[in-house]
C-alpha cells in the first residue's frame, strides 16, 4: 500500500496521542500534525522520516490551504473545551474551514471526531444536547449539523467517542482515566448504593486501532464488518454497554470488597441532597441526572473489525489505570 498523506489536529490531546503514536509506529504514511505547542507532544515525532510538525493555531487553518489540497487523508480531533466563543470558533467554524480547504478529487476521507453525549439511545441527535449541551456539546451538535451541505460531505467519517479512557507517563490523561482513582477511593461508601444508569467507554488505544483501520480502508467495500449494521459515516465508539451497578459490582470484586446489601440512590434523594447542600448543578447535568442511560446502538470497537480490543470490560479499567488488585 503506497503511503497517504494525512493531515491531523489535536496530536497534543490524549485521543490524539494515541492515534498519532500508532501511525507513526505501524504506518509509513507521511504525517503533517497542527500543534500549538510542539513541547506537549509525549510521543517522539522524530522516529522516522515523513512526520512534519505544523506549530500553528486551528484558527490559522487558512495559512495551510495549498498543503491541505494535497491531502489524502484529515484527520480531525483537536476540540476547544473553553467558552462559548472559542467552543464556537474552533469546533463549528475553523472545523468547517479545514473541511472546506480540502480537495474532493484527492482527499479520499475525512475522519472528523464529534461526540457520543450528542446522540440518543438510537443514534439518533439528541435535541437536548443543542438546548442543553455545554458550550462543547452545543458547538459539536452545531458541527454535526453543518456536514452534509459540504463539498466532501460523501468522504466524512463521523467518530463518536462515548466515555473515554486513556493517559501514562507519556501521554495526557482523559478526565474518565483521572478519576478511576476517586470511584476507588470512594468504594466503600459507593458499594452500599445501587443506581438505575448505564454507559459505555473506550480506551484511547483502541480507537486509535479504529482510526488506523479506517484510514487504510477508506471505501465502505474493504470494510471487513463483523456486524453489518455499522454505518460508515457515523461510528459510536464504544465497548458493550455497562450498567452502573455492574460496575460497582466489578469494582468491588477487583478490590475483594464485599457487598452485602445496596440502598437505592433515586432521583428524588439527588435532588434532595442537591437542594440540602445548595449544590450548583448546570441544565445538562440535571438533564444526564434524569436521563441516566447514556447508551447507544451498534457500537464500533477494533473488535467490529476483527482486531483485538485493548481494553473491553471494566475490569481491565481497573488493571490499565494500575490500581492493585486484591490477593485472594
Amino acid at each position: 500500500m503506497n503511503p497517504k498523506r494525512i493531515f491531523l489536529t489535536g496530536a497534543s490531546g490524549c485521543i490524539g496521542h494515541y492515534i498519532t503514536e500508532a501511525l507513526i509506529q505501524e504506518t509509513d504514511h507521511e504525517l503533517y500534525l497542527l500543534v500549538r505547542n510542539p513541547a506537549k507532544l509525549g510521543f517522539d515525532y522524530e522516529a522516522r522520516p515523513g512526520i512534519t510538525i505544523i506549530q500553528a493555531d486551528l484558527l490559522e487553518i487558512e495559512r495551510f490551504d495549498k498543503l491541505l489540497k494535497t491531502m489524502d487523508v484529515a484527520i480531525l480531533a483537536a476540540t476547544a473545551w473553553g467558552g462559548p466563543q472559542e467552543a464556537f470558533d474552533i469546533n463549528v467554524v475553523k472545523t468547517i474551514r479545514l473541511m472546506n480547504l480540502l480537495n474532493p478529487s484527492i482527499c479520499e476521507q475525512v475522519i472528523y471526531f464529534s461526540t457520543a453525549s450528542i446522540l440518543n439511545r438510537n443514534n439518533e441527535l439528541l435535541k437536548e444536547a443543542g438546548q442543553l449541551g455545554s458550550d462543547y456539546i452545543r458547538s459539536k451538535y452545531d458541527c454535526l449539523g453543518r456536514l452534509s451541505k459540504l463539498a466532501i460531505a460523501s468522504k466524512i467519517t463521523t467518530l463518536f467517542p462515548t466515555l473515554v479512557l486513556g493517559g501514562d507517563s507519556n501521554k495526557p490523561y482523559s478526565a474518565v482515566s483521572s478519576g478511576i482513582a476517586d470511584v476507588v477511593k470512594w468504594v466503600d461508601l459507593i458499594r452500599w448504593l445501587k443506581a438505575d444508569a448505564s454507559f459505555h467507554f473506550i480506551h484511547a488505544r483502541d480507537i486509535a486501532q479504529v482510526v488506523r483501520y479506517l484510514v487504510d480502508h477508506p471505501s465502505s467495500k474493504d470494510l471487513n464488518l463483523e456486524e453489518d449494521a455499522v454505518i460508515r459515516d457515523r461510528m459510536v465508539l464504544g465497548n458493550q454497554r455497562v450498567t452502573a451497578n455492574q460496575a460497582v459490582e466489578d469494582v468491588c470484586a477487583y478490590l475483594g470488597k464485599k457487598i452485602y446489601f445496596r440502598l437505592p440512590l433515586t432521583i428524588w434523594l439527588a435532588n434532595v441532597i442537591i437542594v440540602l447542600f445548595r449544590i450548583q448543578v448546570a441544565a445538562w447535568d440535571r438533564f444526564a441526572m434524569n436521563y441516566r442511560h447514556f447508551t447507544h446502538q451498534d457500537v464500533v470497537n477494533p473488535g467490529t473489525f476483527g482486531l483485538p480490543t485493548y481494553c473491553p470490560t471494566f475490569t481491565d479499567v481497573l488493571k490499565i489505570s494500575g490500581i492493585p488488585e486484591a490477593r485472594n
